[in-house]
């Protein structure tokens, strides 16, 4: 565990991996120190926002070490249930690369229960990590110049929907309408880190 003061207003700590991270997120999500006003996860950071008026940046530091992260531990968030049709154009590619038949992808995929790990790439855009080892598959070697908003993808470990249309590179499994990110809603991203999220199938 690695810190890595941020001017007088965050605190940044180095983990070894992704799990480490949920461990640490989940604890200080439950408990969070004096003057924290916000947890930030990565891959394999966690930031801190502190208040300067009210943290002390010693205290902190003091309070993340002294917590004891149990493992396998997540933060326990809303549940968001996403209907998805499984009609996505790399449903076929994805089959190919697990040696599954579509049926069995689209099989795993909902019986998981997916959590948001962190946010990333675009606006409301969350990494979603805990589903089936099977599912993880490379980025296609050439990204698409336009997804379209609702996608549904897979990359390596992760899943993540497309909040809006943008280039990507993960495989496309299926589409949802459910909105992901909208400005006039509070907080805008429907997807935060640490939300359970199951995937639905729909016709």
């Amino acid at each position: 565990m690695r810190f890595l003061r941020c001017a007088d207003s965050g605190l940044l700590i180095e983990l070894a991996d992704l799990e480490a991270v949920h461990a640490l997120f989940a604890v200080l999500a439950e408990n969070p120190p004096a003057g924290v006003t916000d947890l930030v996860p990565a891959a394999r950071t966690l930031l801190l926002h502190l208040d300067p008026q009210r943290a002390d940046i010693g205290a902190v530091e003091a309070a993340v070490r002294a917590a004891e992260p149990r493992d396998g531990s997540r933060a326990s968030g809303d549940l968001v249930e996403v209907p998805v049709v499984y009609d996505g154009a790399d449903l076929a590619e994805v089959a190919s690369l697990t040696g599954l038949t579509e049926r069995e992808v689209v099989h795993r995929h909902t019986s998981a229960e997916w959590t948001v790990a962190f946010g990333g790439f675009a606006p409301g855009f969350g990494y979603l990590s805990g589903g089936p080892a099977e599912l993880a598959v490379p980025r296609r070697t050439e990204s698409r110049t336009k997804v379209p908003p609702g996608s549904v993808g897979l990359a390596g470990a992760f899943s993540g929907i497309y909040p809006r249309e943008s280039p990507g590179g993960w495989q496309l499994i299926g589409r949802t309408d459910l909105e992901i990110w909208r400005v006039d809603r509070d907080p805008p991203a429907l997807l935060r880190p640490g939300v359970r999220v199951r995937f639905l199938e729909v016709a």
